[in-house]
């Protein structure tokens, strides 16, 4: 149910790059969470750093919302990133398992199959 690449780049790095390489696909970045310094500020401190970024695609995410309010709960796109045995791990929801838990008609099944489409060549720029 999760759609995961490794990468040797830095989390540095990925981080950096995440805003303008997200545009260049269609979305932009709503929120950067950090598990780390959340944890730690209540008192459950962890040793990796594990990053989620919101993104949104307006434009995907209105025609979904319009005719579709039950996919909200899966809004909005959400990436995670972090390190594991020596290489950088960026992870995201399956959509393919998601569209087909839902009675959705095969057009818009395959818009949203395209936006992720987009979403994984996001996630394949660092690999």
């Amino acid at each position: 149910m999760l759609y995961t690449i490794t990468s040797q780049e830095s989390i540095a790095i990925i981080k950096e790059e995440m805003g303008s390489k997200a545009k260049e696909v269609g979305f932009g970045i709503l929120k950067e969470y950090s598990f780390k310094e959340i944890l730690q500020e209540k008192g459950y401190p962890i040793e990796r750093d594990i990053f989620v970024f919101e993104l949104c695609n307006p434009v995907a995410a209105q025609a979904a919302l319009k005719t579709h309010p039950e996919v909200s709960v899966y809004l909005p796109c959400r990436i995670s990133l972090y390190e594991r045995d020596g290489a950088t791990v960026l992870s995201t929801i399956g959509i393919d398992e998601i569209l087909d838990s839902f009675d959705l008609d095969s057009e818009f099944k395959s818009h949203m199959k395209n936006i992720f489409s987009n979403l994984k060549k996001l996630l394949g720029s660092w690999k």
